[in-house]
């Protein structure tokens, strides 16, 4: 299955029915291009005390099968990593040999990425081109146009892919977010040229295709948090996602405000501080302590970031609710504070983790207690997928990163702001985008893969 010079498709192998291990195939002239390359975890199963979570001996890292493109990998010509969350840049060290193409992506995704591959000694082989915003790139037939959006990371991209068959245009994971505190901004400006030029498609996030309204801006959760910490009487521990940057910036002005020290637990959390610095999109105000100086200090003067927020094992708010942490045991009368949402699929293990915690005595605040946002999604709420549409007018709209109630909403939001056609499937499905918008049902295999005891193997 090759497609020839009129043909413009698009191949979703993980991602698409689905939130999670994003891995999306574009073809075009007899040429195949990879947008992102995600992990994923085990489906959810019974959570013990522990956070251990037992579901048929899954392998804990799974990530989509791309046996359709490696088959062809000598048709591939590239691997465009959008941004660097787990979920779209995870499983570039598993899969990478069996690709054994070009990687191209922005300078903070590139630090990330080089952190995974020297893990697996892959770093000097793999080719890694950093682009910028509004830069282009020929990629076999393929010319690709990096566009600044914002989300929940630093230096996210959508994507403009032209070719002489028509132009896709692929949104990546964003939101509108006027100020973003840390990171490139976005411009209406840069989506509206895009209508002038014709889109054939718009491959879209669904995530919040559900939520009404507008999501809430990074910068309005200092107040929250602010209002969160200063009258607890002991520790301050926070947990969030690690790659939320803008977050840490937040806490470190929190910190200041409540004369705190603010370390960081969790490999995670410093791997990606790290990389914010070597990148330069770190606040060089934003001053950490060495977490092993915390358990030292008085309680009163401790705000620590963990790692933890979804319940998951081995993570640093876990161990710390099992008393097991080796730099700060908790105690009754400190607080922690969840700065984060439960993914779906993630409920029982942080309600798990929560009643660990309070039965040491702990305080706990979650998004949905606290009076003021303490939380900021990064995906797109309806207000901002109508924008878009208005924005970018595409003849086709193709929702994806979403389960089906997600991506349901999402294409009738779509037709409701006018565009033509909207195309719904699921991983495996083609989606002929020219000559003629249509559908092919599962022409290619798909399912997962898992990374167990170092090899991959077949998720059943």
């Amino acid at each position: 299955m090759t497609p020839d010079h009129h043909d413009l498709w698009f191949l979703p192998l993980g991602g698409t029915g689905e939130i999670g291990m994003n891995l999306n195939l574009y073809g075009h002239d007899g040429q195949w291009l990879m947008v992102d390359c995600g992990v994923t975890f085990p489906r959810p199963g019974r959570v013990v005390a522990d956070g251990t979570v037992h579901q048929r001996g899954e392998p804990p890292v799974q990530m989509a099968d791309p046996a359709f493109i490696a088959d062809r990998r000598d048709q591939l010509e590239g691997l465009i990593i959008t941004h660097a969350h787990e979920d779209h840049v995870g499983a570039v060290p598993y899969l990478w040999p069996l690709l054994q193409c070009p990687v191209y992506t922005s300078r903070f995704t590139a630090e990330i990425l080089r952190r995974k591959l020297a893990e697996f000694d892959l770093l000097h082989r793999v080719p890694i081109h950093v682009v910028d915003v509004e830069e282009r790139r020929s990629i076999g037939p393929f010319q690709v146009e990096w566009l600044a959006l914002t989300h929940s990371i630093p230096d996210p991209n959508a994507l403009m892919i032209r070719t002489p068959a028509g132009n896709i245009f692929h949104s990546g994971d964003w939101k509108l977010d006027d100020e973003p505190l840390v990171g490139h901004g976005y411009a209406p400006g840069t989506f509206k040229a895009l209508a002038k030029e014709g889109v054939a498609a718009m491959v879209c996030d669904s995530t919040n295709a559900t939520v009404a309204g507008h999501s809430t801006s990074e910068s309005a959760l200092e107040k929250g948090l602010l209002a969160a910490t200063k009258d607890a009487p002991g520790r301050v521990i926070v947990a969030c996602f690690g790659s939320n940057i803008a977050r840490l910036h937040t806490l470190a002005n929190v910190a200041r405000a409540t004369d705190r020290y603010m370390g960081l637990l969790g490999r995670s959390l410093v791997n990606m501080s790290g990389a914010a610095k070597a990148a330069g999109v770190w606040n060089a105000e934003d001053h950490l302590i060495n977490p092993s100086h915390l358990g030292y200090l008085p309680r009163e003067e401790v705000l620590a970031v963990a790692t933890g927020s979804q319940g998951e094992p081995r993570t640093a708010l876990r161990r710390m609710a099992m008393g097991t942490h080796p730099d700060v045991e908790l105690e009754p009368g400190d607080r922690v504070i969840f700065s984060a949402r439960a993914i779906p699929g993630n409920e029982e293990a942080i309600d798990a983790l929560i009643v660990n915690l309070k039965e040491l005595g702990v305080e706990v605040i979650t998004a949905e207690d606290a009076d003021l946002p303490i939380h900021a999604s990064g995906h797109p709420a309806q207000d901002e997928l109508r924008a878009m549409y208005q924005w970018v007018q595409p003849d086709v709209a193709i929702p994806v990163h979403g389960e089906a109630e997600h991506m349901e909403v999402h294409a009738s939001l779509a037709r409701a702001c006018g565009v033509p056609k909207s195309l719904l499937g699921r991983n495996g499905d083609l989606y002929m985008i020219r000559p003629v918008p249509g559908m092919r049902r599962q022409v290619a295999e798909v399912g997962r893969l898992g990374w167990e005891r170092g090899e991959l193997v077949r998720v059943v």
